[in-house]
């Protein structure tokens, strides 16, 4: 990883991008110093203490929505309506038309998921107002307005924020705000870690073993992150003319975890959504038998988390993997497996190795996801959410790495060309 950053640096071209990326997310940060008027924030952060997506929220944003920034809503919106359009282009026959006309079709689908990012920014602004009006310093259709106002321009700027950068830097520029988010409050929580130990909460051999531990997590999602299954397809030779085409062997390769983190995130959104409602009516019978049955990280909660995270991990792998186009592509170019049939025999295949392989996967995400819970709560540390950030950081790490050593290829191929 550094020597590819080093080797990036030394080429003008690369390191204008990166300069130029930089200079983006420090603009993204500076704005994170700018606050909402009209809000109390410490009647906000009593709300995030208590846990539940609040808190979730804000590790997103990093800090922006326990702060009330201007970019309190951070990018989710922008997430929220990409997965959207996703889901809605294998639903809707026209967006999946849309999707398969080139560079044109991908441009429409991008201004339709930024029309919708604004709508949801809007629609989540106020439920904010609206839900935690008591966080508003003067009740009035003025200020809610202005809260409201305020916070959809910050989601729309970092929207913004982010295609400038996939443009124009090192690309990645969504992943990369959210890594910056999440980064941001890493020396806090080691300050507050090492607090710990100062007041005797805990002892330095368990911050060594954590420190120890949090490693070899991190080489494992590293591992599976990169694991692939190769599945060999060969191409039958095909006589065009006086030439002769085909005849070659290569590979479709199969990720053991096709769906990245958006499991995990939907997994504890839906895990958490009775906890945060009950909070609402914190002196009601309702949410006092919510808060002891859908406690984050009891025993019925943690089964019920790694349950959906595994559904979810099928799920979304099932909508991003269609086994029947690849076999039907295969089938039209000349190619088949060895030793499979072209056809449904090999959409059979496909799905038959994508299944093991996203129950593998599934299975180390509500790993990864749930570890840290266990251990937060055996050294009484808060790691609710270490397991979701720590895919975050690590998944957006690799992506981008590989997108500088793919503009480096590129750039050594014209340079052969030329």
């Amino acid at each position: 990883m550094l020597s590819t950053l080093r080797d990036a640096w030394k080429i003008p071209e690369l390191r204008n991008k990166i300069i130029f990326t930089l200079i983006m997310l420090l603009i993204y940060r500076l704005g994170t110093f700018i606050p909402v008027p009209y809000i109390d924030t410490e009647v906000l952060q009593q709300y995030i203490a208590d846990g539940g997506m609040l808190g979730l929220f804000d590790i997103m944003s990093g800090g922006n929505f326990s702060n009330f920034t201007i970019f309190a809503m951070s990018i989710t919106p922008y997430i929220n309506s990409s997965i959207i359009m996703n889901l809605l282009t294998f639903a809707i026959p026209s967006l999946e038309r849309l999707a398969k006309e080139g560079e044109e079709g991908r441009k429409k689908i991008t201004q339709y998921t930024r029309y919708l990012t604004i709508l949801l920014a809007i629609v989540q602004a106020l439920g904010i107002a609206l839900s935690f009006s008591n966080i508003l310093t003067e009740k009035s259709w003025m200020t809610i307005s202005i809260v409201i106002l305020t916070i959809t321009a910050g989601t729309a700027f970092l929207m913004w924020l982010g295609e400038q950068i996939t443009e124009s830097g090192i690309g990645n520029g969504i992943s990369l705000i959210i890594f910056i988010s999440i980064i941001s409050r890493l020396p806090s929580s080691i300050v507050e870690l090492f607090n710990l130990v100062q007041v005797g909460t805990l002892h330095w051999l368990s911050v060594v073993l954590f420190f120890i531990f949090a490693i070899v997590v991190i080489v494992a999602v590293v591992a599976v992150q990169e694991g692939q299954r190769k599945i060999p397809v060969q191409y039958s030779k095909r006589v065009v003319g006086r030439k002769m085409y085909g005849g070659q062997s290569t590979h479709i390769p199969l990720k053991v975890n096709m769906a990245g983190v958006i499991p995990v995130i939907f997994a504890s959104s839906i895990t958490m959504f009775p906890a945060t409602l009950a909070s609402f009516f914190p002196s009601s019978s309702v949410a006092n038998w919510i808060n002891k049955f859908f406690a984050w990280g009891n025993v019925f909660t943690t089964i019920v988390y790694i349950i959906l995270i595994i559904a979810f991990t099928y799920f979304y792998t099932a909508i991003t993997f269609n086994p029947i186009e690849i076999a039907d592509n295969m089938k039209k170019q000349g190619g088949f497996i060895p030793g499979i049939r072209p056809g449904k025999p090999t959409s059979d295949y496909f799905n038959k190795s994508v299944t093991k392989l996203t129950l593998f996967g599934g299975v180390f995400l509500a790993f990864i996801a749930v570890i840290p819970i266990v251990v937060g709560n055996i050294m009484n540390v808060n790691l609710q959410f270490g397991g979701t950030s720590l895919l975050i950081i690590v998944g957006v790490a690799l992506d981008t790495i590989k997108q500088l050593e793919s503009q480096m290829l590129m750039r050594n191929y014209q340079g052969f060309l030329k």
